[in-house]
């Protein structure tokens, strides 16, 4: 049986749900967000994808930062309450605990296992309805609870994908192989 053609699509998903914090009007928003990635690792670069029409933006904007928080699972309904609900029109400054590191303008969640903070090195208005921001992580923050000798461990952490075509928020499995290992053996 042969592939059978479903149309131009993104199915690149599930994807991981992450936080976007910036200060608005003096305020921390954050918005929950899937359309993210990493552009680089060393060193390290993140883009964000936001529909034009996001209160976040303005921050993002005004400030030159913002910042990329995880949340784990035990957060779930909080995140998705960020993503239905504008900062236009709901303050959601008091919905966590936040705190600042070294940029002194990028909120952070202090209940999400890594927090990343960001400064806004470029702006890419490249598609209809969104704009990219693309941040040079200039801290990362995480708890000792959350590494394995020294390393951020990303079962401890829970963190939860999204995905899209069927509206479901899903945990991640258990580890199945390592890395630039696994396919050492493979013939």
């Amino acid at each position: 049986m042969g592939k059978v053609a479903v149309g131009a699509d993104n199915f690149l998903y599930p994807m991981p749900m992450v936080l976007v914090g910036a200060n608005v009007g003096g305020k921390p928003n954050f918005l929950a967000v899937a359309f993210f990635s990493a552009i680089q690792m060393k060193p390290p670069v993140l883009a964000v994808s936001l529909n034009k029409i996001r209160y976040t933006n303005d921050g993002i904007k005004e400030n030159k930062t913002f910042s990329v928080n995880i949340p784990s699972v035990e957060l779930m309904e909080a995140v998705d309450y960020c993503g239905i609900n504008s900062g236009k029109k709901v303050d959601k400054s008091g919905i966590f605990e936040t705190f600042y590191g070294k940029l002194e303008t990028a909120p952070m969640i202090k209940n999400c296992p890594v927090c990343m903070e960001c400064r806004l090195i470029e702006t890419a208005d490249i598609v209809t309805d969104n704009i990219v921001f693309v941040g040079d992580v200039v801290e990362t923050y995480t708890d000792d609870q959350y590494l394995t000798g020294g390393v951020l461990d990303l079962i401890k952490t829970n963190p939860f994908l999204f995905s899209v075509r069927d509206k479901k928020y899903i945990s991640i499995g258990e580890r199945i192989g390592g890395a630039w290992e696994a396919g050492k053996n493979y013939k």
